[in-house]
């Protein structure tokens, strides 16, 4: 699985969430202002080319749909993340973020009830 750029991973967010739509539909969901039609109709592209959508010609117009679940990005691509910076532990980055004040201590609890929960 190639790695996004950042364009194409905001793009691909929209993707995932209308699931089947058209680059005027991806626009829509931009905030103002809004990047050009073509710079999003190439991003779109670049998307199918790296294999993350398909295009099905529909009338005058291209339906996208992802070929990709969003939760198999994220599990590949923060793998790699915590592998590169972390030493490939998930406790360090926990820990990293403690530190810097960037997660609360009742988050951490939240996080371990949530984890105790899955365990049932």
């Amino acid at each position: 699985m190639e790695k996004l750029t950042k364009q194409e991973e905001e793009v691909m967010l929209y993707i995932w969430e209308l699931e089947d739509c058209s680059v005027k539909d991806v626009l829509a969901k931009f905030p103002e202002p809004k990047p050009p039609y073509t710079t999003v109709a190439s991003i779109v592209k670049n998307l199918e080319r790296k294999l993350y959508v398909k295009a099905l010609h529909k009338g005058k117009t291209y339906r996208y749909t992802p070929q990709i679940r969003e939760s198999e990005y994220k599990r590949t691509f923060m793998s790699g993340f915590v592998r590169d910076y972390f030493a490939n532990s998930y406790k360090e980055m926990v820990s990293f973020f403690a530190q810097e004040q960037k997660i609360s201590t009742d988050d951490l609890k939240d996080i371990i009830q949530m984890i105790e929960k899955g365990k049932e």
